[in-house]
């Protein structure tokens, strides 16, 4: 099975003074790890020994909380290399990497605990840190490792003796399987298991001391159950869950008297040590009283300094142990803690070792007392990604561990007496509740205000309902004194604690008591105000918290009819308020109306729509879109009313992107379709219009190419007739025969039936001056309805010229579709078209066409096209349109003078012009190019 490997730190790329590497290989709650040399080059090397060979299956890392590497590797090797100093890249294997966040969202206050899964083989271990990531309070550009932690197996472990296979054997036999539901969640039989003693989070929250204890009392469950002693196996179960949270106690009180050492206030050390000792006797007592641990193995000597106050490595020393007099005056400031079973210790001070043989049987309800909430993620010395292992969320736990139901506080001491200050800001609570209840409120230690609060919240569930109604009333307003001051409070427990007893007083105590609304509405008015404010908390967790709870309060019979909180909702938000206030906020109206409305409920149309027209201007986003979630909300439920408060639909109101989004919204609620889903109508109508028009073209071309066919066929055929008349008419006229005259010879310049050889098919004038180059330069220079592009000088047809400048042309790139008249402009004049007279909508294609010589709308159509280029009445921008209407005679056929002329202005070479003779296509782009 998996377990915790043993390392030594064999070298470093460098370290910060007071923080080596070799800080590395210590796992308690004070440690402070390894930091890189300020302003160092990258990338920094740590390179570990693990004690033995063995085959790695997790990895993991406690960033620091603001000097984090952008990224971390991971090389694993047999042996080091000979020159030892600096490694050899090459004799490392490469494994991977991990990416860690830049822990902005949390503010550089919580660490990052990174677990990486591997399986690889080695004794030595690299890990190359990259550039950090950059931060406010990373000045020197520093990376830092607050702890690490390998787990593996031994490489050369035998799978044939091991506890493992043997059980997988007597599961084989039995018929049992790996995935037996009746096994989930125990470790029998599966060899990767990893136990949550050995991971990092274990030991990062728990005291050295009692996480030793929890792993021997894990060791004797272990063999309790292969033994088949199951109600002591569960005992210890409960013993191990009980004595993590005293480890984690211990652990903060730590933390806090090493922090009062580094302040020098030595009276507050020494009031946590003595504080430490008291609680570690009283958990012990537990302990040995229900018989579940030996007592050499819980027995600590207090003579004995704990760990040094200074980290390795640094310049100050650690303080001498205290003197005889002080370590003789507590113990016996211990002693009374510890009246039911004394302690008992060797003469050198040591704990003893256990001895061997069987335990003694445990007695009933081995159970630790407990009724504290466990201790949430913001409140934990070093915050991890994760919660402690076989700690059950909700399971409450408590701050002291006694055999009895004795009060809370004796082991910890009594809270600091009220300074003048305090006397005088609480001095009506202090009237009506007590002095010592108060100075628990005032305490600056947590645990005192959160029982302070507890205690407050019995006292008042136990006042009998006869009691004189101005007394009621007096600790009413002096528990909400002391609640409206704790829901301030930082701490999570007393945070909750305080919503507790809010709870209790409004929905117990005032209508038991029957005290009315003034009280009701006294609590609201008193505590609303703060508990919004708390919404616009760092954390989350409390962001949540106090948002739910407000909108639960918001929903009690006795405070829904006041109608108090939602005016406190709708109230403006200020321009300093933070981004996380004002998104809680207006997250809560959105929940608030849904569930209450606004009839009668303190909400109307004006007041939410007022406040929800500042939210759409709010400088966050979030805000923004929870604004338009409400806007839209209110116009479902009272439309026409809704939109008195908004700017008119109209093309300069949907500049904004919000104001866009509020208006298609409406129009999804009234069914409308959006201007999006009309603009894919329209591009879907012009598609099938196009599909539409190229297959006309297609069917067109075909019959064009038919009566071709059908013209060559009838050419040869009298071709053939004039060759056989002409044969007999000749002899006959030799012979002189009578009646044999010669056929008259056909015309040369006779009309032949269907030619198409003089006929313009654009602009269907017919000509005999209408030969291959006389259409090229009709084309070219006059056909009305044909025009030559500026920028590639192809002829196109005048009602395809602005998809030819958009899909086609060699400029293509540089035009843009206006989206008020669909013609195509230059992109850099596209501002200055738009302010123009000839940048008026276009109306759809079925209803009219769009001139792009004109920029008018006519009929639609193709026959209007030639109306309109070509009538009297038409395209005044059209030039050649004056050729129609004054035609001049045609020029002489053949290749004279005025042929010749034609071709010296014709087109240019290269140039793509389309002949009758050749046949005509049009593109979809209207260009007209040669087969």
């Amino acid at each position: 099975m998996p377990h915790k490997i043993g390392f030594v730190v064999v070298s470093s790329s460098g370290h910060e003074d007071g923080f080596s590497a070799r800080e590395l290989m210590i796992h308690a709650p004070t440690v402070s790890g390894w930091r890189s040399p300020r302003f160092c080059q990258f990338p920094q090397e740590i390179v570990v020994q693990m004690v033995e060979r063995c085959r790695i299956r997790k990895l993991q890392l406690l960033a620091h909380q603001y000097m984090i590497p952008s990224k971390v590797e991971f090389y694993v090797s047999e042996s080091l290399p000979e020159y030892f100093a600096p490694c050899q890249a090459e004799r490392f294997r490469r494994l991977g990497y991990v990416s860690l966040c830049d822990n902005e969202k949390t503010g550089c206050k919580a660490r990052e605990l990174k677990s990486v899964y591997v399986d690889a083989a080695g004794q030595f271990l690299k890990l190359i840190f990259h550039q950090n990531h950059a931060n406010k309070y990373n000045i020197y550009n520093q990376v830092a490792l607050v702890a690490m932690n390998i787990i593996g197996d031994p490489a050369d472990f035998g799978e044939e003796s091991s506890p493992a296979s043997r059980e997988k054997l007597i599961d084989h036999y039995l018929g049992h399987s790996a995935e037996d539901p009746a096994l989930e969640g125990t470790c029998t039989g599966k060899s990767d298991y990893i136990s949550p003693l050995d991971d990092l989070a274990f030991d990062m929250y728990q005291d050295p001391e009692v996480a030793q204890i929890i792993r021997k009392l894990d060791e004797r469950k272990r063999e309790a159950v292969q033994q088949e002693r199951y109600d002591f196996a569960k005992n210890l179960k409960q013993a191990i869950a009980d004595l993590q949270k005293v480890g984690e106690r211990l652990g903060r009180y730590e933390v806090e008297k090493r922090c009062a050492v580094e302040k020098e206030d030595y009276d507050l050390a020494k009031h946590k040590k003595r504080q430490m000792e008291q609680y570690r006797s009283r958990a012990y007592a537990q302990l040995r009283l229900h018989s579940l641990v030996d007592p050499e193995l819980v027995q600590r000597p207090f003579d004995v300094p704990l760990q040094p106050l200074v980290r390795p490595g640094s310049p100050r020393r650690p303080p001498p142990p205290p003197p005889p007099e002080e370590r003789g005056a507590e113990t016996r400031l211990a002693g009374p803690s510890l009246q039911e079973q004394p302690s008992a210790r060797s003469p050198d001070g040591a704990p003893q070792p256990r001895t061997a043989g069987p335990p003694s049987p445990p007695a009933p309800h081995a159970r630790l007392e407990a009724h504290r909430e466990p201790l949430p993620y913001d409140e934990r010395p070093l915050p991890a990604a994760r919660r402690l292992p076989g700690a059950a969320p909700g399971e409450p736990d408590r701050s002291d561990v006694d055999a009895g139901e004795a009060p809370r506080g004796g082991a910890l001491g009594e809270p600091e007496p009220l300074t003048e200050k305090a006397l005088r800001e609480a001095s009506s609570a202090v009237e009506v509740l007590g002095e010592a209840l108060v100075a628990g409120a005032y305490s600056k230690t947590w645990s005192h205000r959160e029982d302070a609060l507890l205690a407050l919240h019995e006292r008042l569930a136990g006042l009998p309902a006869g009691a004189q109604r101005e007394e009621l009333k007096s600790a009413l307003r002096a528990a909400v004194f002391l609640v409206r001051r704790a829901i301030r409070d930082i701490v999570t427990p007393v945070f909750q604690a305080s919503l507790k007893l809010l709870k209790m007083i409004i929905t117990q105590y005032i209508p038991r008591h029957r005290l009315g609304r003034l009280e009701t509405a006294h609590c609201v008015e008193r505590t609303v105000p703060v508990l919004l404010a708390r919404t616009g908390d760092s954390s989350a967790r409390l962001r949540a918290m106090a948002s739910n709870f407000i909108q639960e309060l918001a929903l009690f019979k006795e405070v829904r009819s006041l109608q108090m909180v939602p005016s406190y909702l709708v109230q403006p938000l200020k321009a300093n308020a933070s981004a996380h206030l004002a998104q809680s906020q207006m997250d809560l109206l959105a929940r608030l109306l849904r569930d209450l409305g606004t009839d009668g409920t303190g909400f109307t149309v004006d007041n939410v729509m007022k406040f929800a027209v500042r939210a759409l201007e709010h400088r966050v986003y979030e805000v923004r879109e929870a604004a338009v979630r409400v806007v839209l909300d209110m116009y479902r439920q009272h439309r026409a009313p809704v939109l008195d408060y908004l700017p008119a639909d109209d093309s300069t109101a949907r500049r904004n992107v919000l104001y866009r989004t509020v208006f298609e919204g409406f129009a999804k609620i009234d069914g409308r379709p959006t201007d999006a889903e009309i603009r894919a109508q329209k591009r879907a109508a012009t598609e099938e219009a196009e599909k539409q028009k190229k297959e006309e073209i297609k069917v067109l071309q075909g019959q064009l190419a038919a009566l071709r066919e059908m013209q060559a066929e009838f050419q040869e055929q009298e071709s053939g007739e004039a060759a056989k008349a002409e044969a007999p008419g000749t002899s006959g006229a030799h012979c002189g025969g009578p009646g044999r005259e010669a056929a008259p010879p056909r015309a040369p310049g006779a009309p032949e039936s269907h030619c198409l050889d003089n006929l313009c098919i654009f602009c269907g004038e017919r000509s005999a001056a209408f030969t291959e180059e006389g259409l090229d330069l009709h084309y070219w220079k006059r056909c009305p309805m044909l025009t030559r592009c500026e920028h590639c000088r192809q002829v196109v047809e005048i009602c395809g010229l602005t998809e030819h400048l958009l899909t086609e042309c060699d400029r293509r790139d540089a035009f843009g579709r206006c989206f008020r008249c669909s013609e195509a402009v230059l992109k850099g004049e596209l501002p200055g078209h738009l302010r123009t007279r000839d940048c008026h909508p276009a109306k759809p294609e079925k209803l009219a066409n769009r001139c792009p010589l004109c920029h008018e709308n006519f009929a639609p159509g193709e026959e209007a096209w030639k109306a309109h280029l070509m009538g009297p009445a038409g395209c005044t921008m059209n030039l050649r349109r004056t050729h129609v209407l004054h035609k001049a005679p045609p020029p002489p056929q053949g290749r004279g003078p005025a042929a010749a002329k034609a071709g010296s202005s014709g087109p240019k070479a290269g140039s793509k012009i389309p002949t009758p003779k050749g046949g005509l296509s049009k593109s979809s782009g209207r260009t007209l190019t040669k087969r």
